[in-house]
């Protein structure tokens, strides 16, 4: 299953950058690819939410669980339908020296054998492309609070 890792270090505590991560609700406001996110459950530790992407202005909806451990301040997400056949990783936060380094990882895999073997380069491009764009917009975004 292809894997990728990003990271980003944000001039924030990581408390701060955290409960933004959290809160997935604001990230269409300032995460320029994802259209919408509907949180459909609320639980003390976990949230299902519904999202809708863009890859090269084609839409990309799924239903995902979010798990969230607070006392290490990571997020786990997995994919439980929708147009991927495996979206799944995790979220971290590690401060250092008042630095807050964000680290996010994707497993993915659209359930498409031929497909992955034609644009598996592309799609890895994307995955990694949308991943930055993501960990950027969350900094520009800590960074102004």
């Amino acid at each position: 299953m292809p894997y990728v890792e990003t990271s980003i270090a944000v001039a924030a505590p990581a408390r701060v950058v955290y409960e933004l991560a959290k809160d997935q609700e604001r990230f269409p406001q300032f995460m320029p690819d994802v259209e919408a996110v509907t949180v459909l459950e609320v639980h003390p530790d976990h949230t299902l939410s519904r999202w809708k992407t863009l890859v090269e202005e084609a839409p990309i909806e799924w239903i995902e669980e979010d798990r969230f451990y607070d006392d290490t301040l990571r997020i786990e997400y997995k994919l439980l339908e929708g147009d991927l056949d495996t979206f799944e990783g995790a979220w971290t936060f590690d401060e250092r020296d008042g630095v807050t380094y964000v680290k996010l990882t994707v497993d993915y895999d659209f359930g498409v054998p031929t497909l992955a073997e034609l644009i598996g380069p592309t799609l890895q491009k994307k995955v990694v492309e949308n991943s930055e764009m993501m960990l950027a917009a969350l900094k520009n975004e800590a960074e102004r609070q």
